[in-house]
């Protein structure tokens, strides 16, 4: 189940165009995200977060995934971190050309995500302490494929995507590069919150071939299958020069509400043959059925393997607070069911219960 690669106990991050791009999804609340009054709109939701996660080799000869869990960041970063409560980080990193480049970032995911940039620090969300947060983001990815370059253990061959999500307070934020896919369930619909990098999009298509790059049968320059990724440096023209893959991050985010259910985060071998809606129509008719959002991820791997997938398997599913919290908040009780009994069937009843009372 990969429990080596978790830490769980309660995660990260985008940009302020970003910000105005993805708070139309929230459309209760972007103004106050535009205007800079974000701390304002914190107080009506608090999320309660728990995760669950599933791994699964499917039918490859190595495993080459790595994913990290951390459920209560402040504690998992120590007393003398401060930042909005809660606070939650996760991340799924799926590797190619070997599992070194994976390993590698998630092994050091503290040190290029919250150490080397000097995350920043608040007690409450506002404009300068979330502009701080996406500079820090934009630069641990950075950080993570310029370190890929110099271990010299690390071959030049080998890379990963990497997307992030972090939890602060209400806000939700996701960083992307590559084809790993964040989808949020808002009333059981569907809201992706990345975008999968592969060459055939048309933005990075332009992108790539404005860099002299080309695309042959959806590979980029006929060998990848993603159009950003940390490491891959032997694809990557050398540092500080314009190449057409790419390790920055594309961000977004967005405020949670009480419609907001969970986040499924998971690699591509589920999106091959799973859509986002498919995915979360499963993990909701989990959570009605036992409310375990790790039971959740193990069947969501499995019907993926069902549908014969090609890849190895990677799932995160975190919640937002449980089923019942939910079915309060909607008002809905569970059904109740009335039956009536003719005469001679309540006679017949009443009957059997004097019998045994007798006895």
């Amino acid at each position: 189940m990969g429990a080596d690669a978790e830490v769980v106990c309660p995660q990260i991050v985008p940009s302020l165009d970003a910000v105005l791009a993805c708070s139309q999804l929230d459309k209760k609340t972007p103004d106050a995200v535009a205007d800079g009054s974000l701390s304002s709109t914190m107080q009506q939701f608090v999320p309660i977060i728990r995760s669950g996660s599933f791994t699964d080799i499917g039918p490859r000869r190595f495993m080459e995934d790595e994913h990290i869990r951390i459920d209560d960041l402040c504690m998992h970063l120590g007393s003398m971190f401060t930042c909005p409560k809660p606070s939650a980080f996760y991340g799924v990193f799926d590797g190619h050309g070997g599992p070194e480049a994976a390993a590698y970032v998630r092994n050091n995911v503290n040190r290029f995500f919250f150490e080397d940039v000097n995350f920043p620090e608040a007690s409450e969300l506002n404009d300068i302490f979330l502009q701080g947060v996406e500079n820090c983001l934009r630069q641990a990815f950075l950080l993570a494929d310029l370190a890929l370059s110099d271990d010299c253990s690390i071959s030049t061959s080998s890379g990963t995507t990497a997307l992030t999500a972090l939890i602060l307070g209400r806000l939700l934020l996701v960083a992307n590069a590559g084809d790993c896919r964040a989808v949020l369930c808002r009333k059981g619909e569907a809201i992706d919150m990345s975008q999968d990098h592969r060459p055939t999009y048309p933005s990075e298509k332009r992108r790539v071939e404005e860099l002299g790059g080309y695309i042959d049968d959806g590979y980029l320059n006929g060998v990848l299958s993603v159009t950003r990724a940390l490491g891959d440096w032997d694809m990557k023209l050398p540092k500080g020069s314009a190449s057409p893959l790419i390790a920055d991050p594309e961000l977004r985010q967005i405020i949670l509400t009480e419609d907001d259910e969970f986040l499924i985060i998971g690699c591509d071998g589920i999106w091959d043959v799973l859509s986002s809606q498919q995915a979360v129509s499963i993990v909701r008719r989990g959570l009605r059925r036992h409310d375990d959002p790790e039971l959740c991820a193990k069947e969501l791997v499995r019907e993926a393997l069902r549908l014969h997938t090609f890849d190895n398997l990677t799932v995160i599913v975190v919640c937002f607070s449980s089923f019942d919290h939910q079915r309060e908040q909607s008002g809905s009780r569970p059904r109740r069911f009335r039956c009536s009994l003719s005469a001679e069937a309540l006679s017949t009843l009443n009957s059997l219960l004097e019998t045994n009372d007798s006895h």
